[in-house]
């Protein structure tokens, strides 16, 4: 079986596919101080209430935007899985092009959704996935990733309205039923969601006309159902695409030999 990992600024999932199925997937918030031996301890009873022993994991692979949570990571699939993890790099085998000024700086997230959603869906297309930044990435005919677009994610954008108007309170994400907000945490909510919207879809439309071809855009990241609610211009909502695109990375590229000393962690790669 194959142990994926997907660390995010917010959450990590961890998930295991036998080959033709999901056989769990489970979720943990991110934090860098957490050692292998918490991980271990966590995720190992989760993998026994699902029936997996550990020594039926084989392989890992991990996509993270957090190299401080790298070392542990890398130590849980060695220490508690006998396995050297795969980790996610635009130095590896992806299958496209990267057409960027300079691809190392690309997040793998982000290379990952590309590979993921043109296996699933093919190009060109552009994936809006809805995390702690809303990245907008688009991948032509061929299947090569050639950029996108950063915005900030929505919770960040509350939390800065928070913190920066002493007079307006933090407020929870939902689709208002009206625009016009007749008191104040209504008038938030419309404007963060309706405002967020309306950058959604003027970032695709302003894309597609750049692009100079129609893209079918597909939205993931926790928030997308709620978000496309509001819009028509998604083709699909796809929860599992980064965990998707790890899976199809790890079969593209050989599983990495672990060391034979297991405590000299060498992360320089």
């Amino acid at each position: 079986m194959l142990l994926v990992i997907d660390a995010g600024n917010t959450n990590i999932v961890f998930a295991v596919h036998d080959g033709r199925e999901w056989r769990g997937t489970w979720r943990l918030a991110t934090s860098s101080q957490r050692t292998s031996d918490e991980y271990g301890v966590w995720l190992q009873a989760l993998l026994a209430r699902a029936g997996i022993a550990p020594h039926e994991v084989h392989k890992a692979v991990i996509g993270t935007v957090v190299p401080a949570a790298l070392y542990h990571l890398r130590r849980l699939c060695r220490e508690w899985f006998s396995v050297e993890p795969l980790v996610a790099r635009a130095s590896l085998r992806w299958g496209f092009d990267i057409k960027t000024d300079n691809p190392d700086e690309v997040g793998a997230d982000r290379l990952l959704n590309a590979l993921a959603a043109h296996q699933q869906y093919k190009g060109p297309l552009v994936v809006v996935d809805f995390g702690t930044a809303t990245t907008f990435d688009v991948v032509d005919e061929d299947g090569a990733y050639i950029g996108g677009a950063i915005s900030p994610g929505i919770n960040l954008s509350i939390e800065a309205l928070h913190q920066a108007a002493a007079r307006l309170p933090r407020i929870g994400i939902g689709r208002p039923q009206s625009v016009i907000g007749r008191a104040t945490v209504p008038a938030m909510q419309s404007g963060t969601y309706w405002g967020y919207v309306g950058l959604i879809e003027g970032l695709l439309n302003r894309i597609e006309a750049e692009f100079g071809k129609p893209l079918k855009a597909i939205a993931t990241g926790g928030l997308a159902p709620l978000f496309a609610e509001g819009t028509n211009k998604f083709l699909a909502i796809d929860a599992d695409l980064t965990l998707d695109g790890l899976r199809l990375l790890s079969t593209l590229n050989p599983a990495p030999v672990l060391p034979r000393d297991r405590a000299r962690l060498i992360d320089n790669e």
